[in-house]
């Protein structure tokens, strides 16, 4: 990629001072190393999404991610690659999004979803691989998504939103010609009304069609005011599994969903399955004779692990595979064969994929699945299959984020090299893998830690502790931006999987259970403590900052300790009682991850709510938010800098313009957000 005129661009772009504090350290700036990972540089890295490989093994589609510089957002292009010349080419001459792609069972299509903006909306295409030519096949009134061959390759099933009926109170009287008066009230009546990166979500149902995979009248399939979602196919094409929740009060029962059989002639929608919890992502075995799925017996905990099912196609005769592992499954992908089945989980910081045979025989086949995550080195990514056992994945290292692997005969070989003319001309932070004993009850925690470039064992350097959001989530050997911004200012930086994160087990992660925080500040306090024995740490320059959950356990830490010089608290929750009852996910948290509800345990909300703690903090706190963030609101973080800014408490408060939760979406606001904390960060170092 042709990054010189990007480059000179961006230079004038951000060539002014955003304000004092955010001045870098000298060691971050250009003229200090001109092999360090720098701001800019962001702008110019790219990773793969969702790799398709073809039933023959032989081609791979996979969409490209980068940069629009000029509309400072994301976008992706499709790319088809030669598995065995590692060649590759654009799939098509768009230019605009491209995604949700599927290659026709005789793999001489691929059908996928191109949006061409708002005024076209996004449409089914398909690409024919022989004549190298893409052709509209549909007609849309909104966005397709999950698009799913028939096994004869004749027709394409989807899901689209299907507008329904809003709540009507009163009707406004007729205004008079040319006046202009304000836009009409909005009612809603859901208890889910509203989504973060979205906003306000209009009355609707996620219903299946079909439609002729040369293009024709969609048909939708699946009826009534529920959602279907994950459409696949009976293996004689006579019907569609969907997972979903029909029952009178679906609304309530969110936790809840099962299994249906849509019959194509009668349209009849039969349940499959009647578990007390989430069913979901069916999946048909070529030869017809089991039915797969993710799923569990609800407990009503913090966390529980996803377990794989597989039955009768009626859903008779339920049993699970992979009993004894004690970790998450997803992503389930039947062998050509019927044999068994392919599927990722995450395990202690590393993404795998693996195959389980019906006997319950459990091979890992590929590690370092991920690097799709770009900000903050979280799980993610995807993996295909070929007929053949062939697996195409999203391969990661700390070094590099998301790059096609191909796993093929216990070998693994990568065939993109995306970011070669960017990060093969930069020195980036090393990381290492670290253990300690929590000093509450001598569990074993990891972490890591990435080590400024450079890195000389005999010095000291400033330590930066960074918490990882969910919390019920996990950090990794995965490649991240932001940490490498943090270490090429000059910081070692640590990243803990406290008690809570995933990739450990479901008692591990289910510790949070009407205790959170808790005994995970342990667990990271101990962290802190075992990288200072390290003996390249200066105990005087610690400091931490992490973003949702992340900032929630900043603001408990610096509540319970005055051991860090500064804290940047990012999309903090400091208020259970008013984040439960103003967030997009509100009613999410009753019960399972704190006590009954604000009002009928008004003390377990206050008791694990950081403000219970503001009267104690002496650290100089920097407090992030964006102002369009529906999961953590902006009064949430205003609360802690209230409070902190009342009591003489050194802070400021940056509020970023239109950014949602996910701050880092747009590359500008991933790069303020490392910006200012690296500056508040150097005001007291």
């Amino acid at each position: 990629m042709n990054f010189s005129a990007q480059r000179l661009l961006l230079a004038i772009l951000f060539s002014t001072p955003l304000v004092a504090l955010t001045s870098l350290p000298a060691n971050a700036q250009d003229t200090e190393d001109p092999r360090l990972f720098r701001s800019l540089d962001v702008f110019e890295l790219e990773w793969a999404l969702n790799p398709q490989i073809s039933p023959d093994g032989e081609h791979v589609v996979y969409r490209r991610m980068g940069f629009d510089i000029m509309q400072d957002s994301r976008r992706g292009d499709l790319w088809l690659a030669e598995v065995n010349r590692k060649e590759q080419r654009k799939l098509s001459s768009f230019e605009g999004n491209e995604s949700g792609t599927a290659w026709s069972p005789d793999g001489t299509r691929i059908a996928y979803v191109r949006s061409a903006g708002e005024a076209e909306g996004s449409e089914i295409y398909l690409h024919w691989l022989n004549g190298g030519q893409s052709a509209r096949v549909t007609r849309l009134s909104a966005t397709p998504k999950d698009i799913r061959w028939s096994p004869d390759g004749k027709q394409l099933a989807f899901v689209m939103d299907v507008k329904a009926q809003a709540p009507k109170i009163t009707q406004r009287p007729a205004k008079p010609e040319g006046a202009q008066w304000s836009d009409p009230p909005r009612l809603t009546d859901r208890l889910y009304h509203e989504r973060d990166g979205t906003g306000y979500l209009e009355a609707a149902f996620s219903h299946v069609f079909i439609v002729p995979a040369n293009g024709g009248t969609a048909r939708q399939v699946s009826h009534g005011n529920f959602h279907h979602q994950e459409p696949t196919w009976a293996a004689d094409g006579q019907s569609i599994l969907v997972s979903g929740n029909r029952s009178e009060d679906w609304e309530y029962d969110y936790r809840n969903s099962e299994i249906y059989s849509i019959s194509l002639a009668s349209g009849d929608i039969l349940p499959v399955t009647s578990t007390d919890g989430p069913d979901h992502h069916p999946t048909m075995s070529p030869d017809g004779k089991h039915l797969a799925w993710l799923g569990y017996a609800d407990k009503k905990q913090a966390y529980q692990v996803t377990r794989l099912r597989v039955a009768d196609p009626d859903g008779l005769d339920v049993r699970e595979l992979l009993e004894k592992l004690d970790r998450s499954v997803s992503s389930i992908t039947w062998a050509a064969d019927s044999s068994g089945l392919y599927f990722q989980y995450d395990d202690k910081g590393r993404t795998k994929v693996a195959f389980v045979s019906l006997k319950g025989k459990l091979t890992t086949l590929a590690d370092n699945l991920g690097g799709t995550s770009i900000g903050r080195p979280y799980a993610g990514g995807s993996f295909s299959v070929a007929d053949a056992g062939v697996v195409a994945y999203t391969h990661t290292r700390p070094e590099y984020p998301a790059e096609v692997a191909i796993y093929r005969r216990k070998e693994v070989s990568l065939i993109t090299d995306l970011n070669a003319d960017i990060l093969d001309q930069r020195s980036l932070g090393e990381t290492r893998e670290i253990w300690w004993q929590s000093s509450y009850d001598q569990r074993d925690i990891q972490g890591w830690m990435v080590l400024p470039p450079n890195f000389d064992s005999s010095k000291k350097y400033p330590l930066l502790v960074e918490n990882h959001g969910g919390p019920i989530a996990n950090y990794g050997e995965r490649f991240s931006p932001e940490i490498q911004l943090y270490a090429a200012a000059g910081y070692v930086v640590f990243f803990p999987n406290a008690r809570g994160s995933t990739g450990y087990g479901e008692e591990f992660a289910n510790l949070l259970y009407h205790n959170y925080p808790g005994q995970d500040y342990d667990d990271t306090m101990s962290g802190v403590d075992a990288v200072i024995e390290q003996g390249f740490i200066d105990g005087q320059q610690l400091y931490v900052t992490g973003g949702s959950a992340g900032g929630i356990m900043t603001a408990w830490m610096i509540g319970k300790s005055d051991r860090f010089r500064a804290a940047a608290a990012v999309k903090p929750v400091m208020n259970w009682y008013s984040k439960t009852l103003n967030a997009d996910n509100w009613y999410r948290y009753y019960h399972t991850r704190i006590p009954g509800t604000p009002w009928t345990n008004p003390d377990d909300y206050l008791k694990f709510s950081p403000i219970s703690l503001v009267g104690n903090v002496n650290t100089p706190t920097l407090v992030m938010v964006g102002l369009s963030d529906l999961r953590t609101p902006p009064s949430q973080a205003k609360q802690l800098y209230h409070a902190l800014k009342y009591r003489k408490v050194p802070t400021a408060l940056v509020e970023l313009p239109g950014a949602s939760h996910f701050i880092a979406k747009r590359p500008s606001q991933l790069i303020d957000k490392i910006s200012h904390i690296l500056g508040w960060f150097e005001r007291y170092r």
